[in-house]
C-alpha cells in the first residue's frame, strides 16, 4: 500500500509523478498543478500530463478509513452492529405478542358468536316442534313449508316491470323541454365568478343543532324560494328545519327510529311545500306544509325497502321521488298519491348512492365494489356501466351530474375524485386529494363552472375544465354534506353540529 504525498492518506485515485516519482492524489496534485504549476516536494515544474495513473488491484477495494484499522475500532463497530440487532428484535417480540392479542380475542369472539347462533337455532327448533305439537291438539294440519324461514312483504309490495304509461310520457316531455334549453344556457346574470370564489372567507355559523347525544349532523338542504330557509338530517334520528335570517329552528321532525342519512325540499309553483327525508331504518318520511296552521304535518311512510336507505332525489318533474337502497334495489314513487310507481329488480351490488340526470332520463348508482350503474330511468334498462381503471374496491357514496348534462362527478378512489365523460365513457379528468382525505360528498355547482368535494379535512373547490383548486376550508373538519347557495355566491356544509357558511367577505 502507498500514500499521497499530500494527504498522507491511501489515495481513492492514485497518480506518480514522471519527474519526481512521488505518489499523489489525482484531484489534490491537480488542484496544486493549477494554483503553483511546479511539484508541492521538489519545487520542480510539473504539468498534468507528467502525471502517470497507477493501475491498483482490485480496482473496487476502496482503503479501509482510519476507524476500522484498530482493534478498539473494530470493537466499537461490532457493538453498533450488536445493539441494533437486540432492538429489532425487541421490536418483533412486541408486534409478536401484539398480533397474539389480536388472535386470541378474534377466535373468542368467533366462539362466542357460533354459541350464540347454536343457542337460537336450538330455540327456533323447539319453537317449530312445540306449534306442530300444538297444531297437531288441535287439529290444524299445517301448512306446506310451514318449517321454512317466511320472507315478510310489505304491505306496498314491488312493482316490477316499466313504468305506468302516463310516468313515461311526462319524463319524456320533461327531458325535451329540459335539453332543448338546457345545452345553451350560460350562467345566470351575477352568478358569482372565479375570482370571488378565490376570496371566499367564513360569514356565519349555526352552532348547537340537534341533540349532543347522538351527535352529528349527516345531510344538507337548502330552499329555493326561500334561501335563509334549510334542512338538516342528523343522527339523533330528525329532521330540522331553520330559518337563517330568525335565527329559529321552525320544525323538529320526528318518526325515524334510526339515524337520518338524507334530506330534501320539494318545491313547486302551485303546490304545498314537501320535506322529505331517508334514513338507516330503511324507510323515507314525507311531511307537507299546512298553510292554515303553517306547520309541517306527516302525509306519508314509505317502507318499500329491506335495506338502509341510501339516495334520495326529486326528479326533474318535480312530481317523482327516487330511492336507492343497500338492499341492491331503487324505487320511484309519484308524489301526487305517495304511491310507489317502480321498484327495480335486486342487483348484484348494494346500492350506496343515487343521483337524476338533469333531463331526468338518465340515473346513476353508486355501488360498494367501485361500479357506477347509469340506468334509463322510464325502461329500468342498464345504459352504461363505469368502473374507475386499476382501483381498489372502495365505495362510492356520493354522485352528481353537471347541469349541463355532459360529466359525473364520482370518487375514483377513497381519496381522490374523478369527472366522467359520458359523451365517451370514460374518465377526464382525475384530482387527487391527499392520502389523509376521505370524500363524503361531491357536488357539482348550477352553473356546471365550480365541482366542490367535502370529506375528512374539510372542503375544497374546483373549477371545472382547468381543474384549479379555487378555495379550501380545513377549518371545517370532517363535513357530511355541502350545498351551493343561491347564484353560487355562498357555500353551505354541515359539520358536527354546525351548519358553516362562507362567501364573499363583506
Amino acid at each position: 500500500m502507498f500514500f499521497c504525498s499530500i494527504s498522507g492518506e491511501p489515495p481513492q485515485d492514485p497518480v506518480v509523478s514522471s519527474k519526481s516519482g512521488h505518489i499523489y492524489e489525482r484531484r489534490l496534485i491537480l488542484k496544486y498543478i493549477n494554483d503553483n504549476g511546479t511539484d508541492p516536494l521538489t519545487g520542480e515544474k510539473l504539468e498534468e500530463s507528467d502525471l502517470l495513473t497507477v493501475k491498483a488491484n482490485p480496482k473496487s477495494a476502496p482503503p479501509r478509513p482510519p476507524t476500522a484499522t484498530s482493534t478498539p475500532a473494530l470493537l466499537h463497530m461490532l457493538q453498533n452492529e450488536w445493539d441494533a440487532i437486540v432492538l429489532e428484535m425487541f421490536a418483533l417480540k412486541q408486534q409478536y405478542n401484539s398480533t397474539r392479542q389480536e388472535l386470541s380475542y378474534a377466535l373468542y369472539a368467533q366462539d362466542a358468536a357460533s354459541r350464540v347462533i347454536a343457542r337460537l337455532i336450538r330455540e327456533r327448533d323447539a319453537a317449530r316442534e312445540a306449534l306442530a305439537n300444538v297444531q297437531a291438539t288441535i287439529g290444524i294440519t299445517p301448512a306446506n313449508g310451514a318449517a321454512e324461514d317466511v320472507e315478510m312483504a310489505e304491505e306496498n309490495g314491488a312493482q316490477e316491470g316499466a313504468l305506468p304509461k302516463e310516468i313515461v310520457d311526462q319524463i319524456d316531455e320533461t327531458q325535451q323541454n329540459l335539453s332543448a334549453t338546457r345545452k345553451k344556457r350560460k350562467a345566470p346574470a351575477g352568478y358569482t365568478s372565479t375570482a370571488e370564489v378565490k376570496t371566499f372567507v367564513a360569514t356565519h355559523t349555526i352552532p348547537s343543532l340537534h341533540s349532543a347525544s347522538p351527535a352529528g349532523m349527516t345531510s344538507l338542504a337548502v330552499s329555493h324560494l326561500n334561501p335563509s330557509q334549510f334542512l338538516t338530517g342528523g343522527n339523533d334520528k330528525i329532521v330540522q328545519l331553520y330559518d337563517r335570517s330568525t335565527d329559529k329552528v321552525l320544525a323538529s321532525l320526528k318518526g325515524h327510529t334510526k339515524k337520518v342519512n338524507h334530506v330534501a325540499f320539494r318545491e313547486h309553483e302551485g303546490e304545498s311545500t314537501l320535506i322529505l327525508s331517508a334514513g338507516a331504518d330503511k324507510i323515507a318520511k314525507i311531511w307537507a306544509h299546512d298553510s292554515a296552521s303553517s306547520e309541517y304535518i306527516p302525509k306519508a311512510t314509505i317502507r318499500t325497502h329491506k335495506g338502509e336507505l341510501t339516495g334520495l332525489v326529486v326528479h326533474p318533474t318535480n312530481s317523482i321521488l327516487a330511492l336507492s337502497s343497500l338492499d341492491k334495489t331503487y324505487s320511484l314513487h309519484e308524489l301526487s298519491n305517495f304511491t310507489q310507481v317502480y321498484r327495480s329488480a335486486p342487483g348484484e351490488d348494494a346500492f350506496t348512492s343515487l343521483a337524476i340526470h338533469p333531463d331526468g332520463a338518465l340515473l346513476a348508482l353508486g355501488t360498494l365494489s367501485s361500479k357506477i350503474q347509469i340506468c334509463d330511468v322510464r325502461s329500468g334498462n342498464i345504459a352504461a356501466s363505469i368502473t374507475p381503471p386499476d382501483a381498489s374496491p372502495f365505495t362510492v357514496g356520493s354522485l352528481s351530474f353537471s347541469e349541463n348534462g355532459y360529466h359525473l362527478l364520482a370518487p375514483d378512489s377513497s381519496s381522490s375524485v374523478a369527472i366522467w365523460d359520458l359523451r365517451k365513457m370514460k374518465t377526464a379528468h382525475t384530482i387527487p386529494l391527499g392520502e389523509g382525505f376521505k370524500v363524503n360528498k361531491v357536488l357539482y355547482d348550477y352553473s356546471a363552472q365550480y365541482l366542490g368535494v367535502a370529506g375528512s379535512e374539510g372542503i375544497r373547490v374546483f373549477a371545472h375544465k382547468s381543474w384549479d383548486e379555487l378555495v379550501r376550508f380545513e377549518e371545517a373538519g370532517d363535513v357530511s354534506d355541502i350545498v351551493f347557495g343561491e347564484q353560487g355566491k355562498e357555500i353551505w356544509a354541515t359539520s358536527g353540529r354546525e351548519v358553516r357558511i362562507w362567501g364573499v367577505p363583506a
